[in-house]
């Protein structure tokens, strides 16, 4: 096992990640307890396919339809510690074909775009923020639009209020003098309250921005903790999202444990 920290340039930034190469894939619930017992937003597993691999995402809870950081982590372990040796990596997964190709010291993940749609801002949001955003979508996720970079910065929301909602998370955004947009994003309802860095989430989040700022090419900043700075280009209905990713631990998971 690799623990991966994603969207960074140095070890203790970034959104960290545990990826699990694999000949085959173990049972579903094994894979669910070596998530739980990583106790990080996502572990990784994939296994080789004629095309390239078959990817899977799974948080200490449940496993996902999607996750980018995790992505990018796996493409890490592939390109710099098991020698793969091709300029571009095929993942077969729950939402299609995704490639991670090399751009110098980057790598750029081509996921399909997730554009959001404008929709009422839900009582529960409201409350939990306690600041009237300036709109409201909807795609996977709940994405709320504030103002002010500062808003996005001191808010402190109800974790509890948000795991009520219907669907995976919820992020907050605005624009930025340094960036051309910044986020955070919440997602209690999968086990995680804040995450560092959410890949995902910019397949929704670019559409949207490209649109109002009126250019395909942005720089983002998630404005977590740990932090994380990403590039994105929007291509039609697909977003290219890059960042670099460095190893921080290399290890190995003793299953014979259980029995």
């Amino acid at each position: 096992m690799y623990h991966i920290d994603a969207f960074a340039d140095k070890a203790f930034t970034g959104n960290p990640a545990a990826v699990c190469p694999l000949d085959e894939w173990l049972p579903d619930d094994v894979m669910q307890s070596i998530a739980e017992e990583n106790n990080l937003s996502e572990t990784v597993f994939f296994i080789p396919t004629q095309q390239g691999f078959h990817i899977r995402w799974f948080t200490p809870v449940t496993e996902v339809d999607l996750c980018g950081h995790a992505t990018l982590a796996a493409a890490h372990v592939l390109f710099h510690c098991l020698n793969y040796n091709k300029k571009s990596i095929t993942f077969e997964s729950k939402s299609g074909i995704l490639h991670v190709s090399r751009d110098d010291d980057w790598l750029v993940m081509d996921f399909p775009a997730q554009a959001p749609s404008p929709c009422p801002t839900p009582t529960a949001i409201e409350k939990s923020f306690g600041i009237k955003p300036i709109a409201c979508l909807k795609s996977e996720d709940y994405i709320i639009v504030f103002e002010h970079e500062a808003d996005i910065l001191a808010a402190r929301p109800d974790l509890a209020a948000l795991k009520k909602l219907d669907l995976r998370g919820v992020i907050i955004t605005s624009t930025s003098d340094s960036y051309d947009f910044v986020s955070r994003f919440f997602a209690p309802n999968i086990g995680i309250g804040e995450d560092p860095v959410t890949g995902s989430a910019y397949t929704q989040l670019a559409p949207y921005w490209s649109g109002k700022l009126g250019k395909p090419k942005l720089r983002a900043k998630q404005l977590s903790a740990r932090g994380g700075e990403l590039v994105c280009e929007v291509l039609n209905q697909r977003v290219l999202i890059s960042g670099k990713a460095v190893k921080y631990m290399q290890g190995e998971i003793a299953l014979s444990a259980q029995k």
